[in-house]
């Protein structure tokens, strides 16, 4: 049969998804008896050239009629109605209007913690615990004295790190808290610090609301290039144990690299630690700070292992730069929350925190496991080390990358591009996957759509 011309038209001012109004003007289509079963369709470029949209919303469209059952492809034919959608009154007179489709937004935005996952029991232990203690009448500027224990248990037991009698242990309220007070004590207007690029936007913007210069400096594989750090920098913010965004671990030798071009040229390293407990393969990777204390500046947080809004983290410093750091909290008059602190403690006292780590480790070298080998098995190169919350799919171009987030968002699926984690002008392309957010069932029912979306533009290899 020849292909049918349909009668499609868009509203570009409804705020109404412009593939779910092509699903449902197709719908419609059939409903009234336009398009019967066996009718052939344009092909996706074909309609998207009619009605002048990116080939991303017409394919977007036919992904979700063809999961609806409505529409099959044949190979080497084309597309074909196969049924007529329920409520059909062809040759009954006019049908009711239609209902639009809820699309349901799934989050795959890289950063967010399994909180799903969190024993409601413990969480709600923990919190009436904490609760018990008395009100502080004075803060405590390092952090209470009880959590700094647990943190240097934790360190040790989950990342291989003693803390020496010459480093200290603070607490903080998360890498980029940190961040903004070394930038205020240890660095000066001015002074130059090498980032990641591709890297983490929130840690250049809280060096650069001090008047710190960001000086990008290139990842590959391996994480940071350490002879692509130019010289004259005051410091260097980077995370070897699993880089921001590209997922890759920075090499024993570049770790040793780093630390002689640090201690040759006067920097100071900071190690953002961000997940590092979520590796895999391996045991946990042996810290930056475990190498070289008098040079690096460690930074954990529990962002990632419970929820960003405990607004729990920590830092282990040289003493001189403790010293620095508690002398800026105390001239500000600020301090870390002591009620996240309160709640960490009571989680480890509990046996919770250890519980919850091993528990959270089974679930996301799960879903890692499940993202890559359906995505690979499909052709669709996946990078980053068996290790976080994130999966990276490179893209050939800028223009690919807008359209596959925006035939994504048309379908209902939250994803990032790493266009925005550059400091300067993006030269990396491709999307980033987070698996935390999202449940067990919406990651499996998603993950047909997302080979869909991935496997017609990306390189395979």
């Amino acid at each position: 049969m020849s292909e049918t011309a349909l009668p499609v038209s868009l509203d570009r001012s409804s705020t109404e998804p412009l593939a779910v109004q092509v699903a449902e003007a197709l719908r419609a289509a059939a409903a009234d008896g336009r398009l019967r079963s066996g009718d052939r369709l344009p092909s996706t470029r074909a309609l998207a050239e009619r009605l002048g949209v990116s080939r991303t919303v017409t394919a977007a469209a036919y992904e979700q009629l063809h999961a609806e059952g409505w529409i099959a492809g044949r190979h080497g034919s084309g597309t074909y109605v196969t049924t007529t959608p329920p409520g059909s009154v062809r040759g009954k007179g006019r049908r009711p209007a239609p209902t639009p489709p809820v699309v349901e937004v799934v989050d795959f935005a890289p950063g967010a913690p399994w909180a799903e996952g969190l024993d409601r029991a413990a969480w709600r232990r923990a919190w009436r615990a904490a609760a018990d203690s008395l009100p502080l009448f004075r803060p405590h500027r390092a952090g209470l004295p009880e959590y700094r224990a647990v943190v240097a248990e934790h360190l040790l037991r989950h990342r291989g790190l003693a803390v020496l009698r010459e480093e200290v242990v603070l607490a903080t309220g998360g890498t980029t808290a940190a961040l903004v007070e070394l930038s205020a004590t240890v660095w000066r207007p001015g002074d130059a610090v090498a980032v990641e690029e591709p890297g983490y936007q929130r840690a250049v913007w809280a060096l650069r609301s001090a008047g710190v210069r960001v000086v990008p400096a290139p990842v590959d594989a391996e994480g940071l290039l350490v002879e692509g750090v130019p010289a004259g920098v005051r410091g260097v913010y980077c995370s070897p144990a699993h880089q921001y965004p590209m997922g890759g671990r920075m090499s024993a030798a570049r770790r040793v690299a780093l630390v002689e071009r640090a201690r040759e040229e006067g920097w100071l390293v900071v190690e953002d630690d961000y997940d590092g407990e979520l590796r895999y393969d391996v045991a946990p990777l042996p810290l930056l700070a475990a190498l070289a204390p008098d040079v690096v500046v460690h930074l954990g947080t529990t962002s990632k292992i419970l929820t960003p809004t405990l607004g729990a983290g920590w830092m282990v410093a040289p003493e001189s730069v403790a010293t620095e750091v508690l002398a800026h909290r105390d001239r500000t008059g600020t301090s870390p929350s002591a009620a996240g602190q309160r709640v960490l403690v009571e989680l480890a006292r509990n046996g919770d925190l250890g519980r919850h780590l091993r528990k959270l480790r089974r679930e996301m070298a799960e879903r890692r496991a499940l993202i890559s080998s359906r995505l690979s098995d499909a052709g669709v190169r996946v990078l980053g080390d068996d290790a976080g919350a994130h999966v990276v799919v490179p893209l050939p171009s800028a223009q690919v990358e807008r359209e596959v987030l925006e035939a994504a968002e048309e379908v209902g699926l939250r994803l990032d591009g790493l266009a925005r984690h550059h400091a300067g002008r993006a030269r990396t392309h491709g999307v980033l996957i987070g698996y935390g957010a999202c449940s067990r069932e919406q990651l499996t029912g998603a993950l047909p759509v997302l080979e869909r979306l991935l496997r017609r533009v990306t390189p395979s290899g």
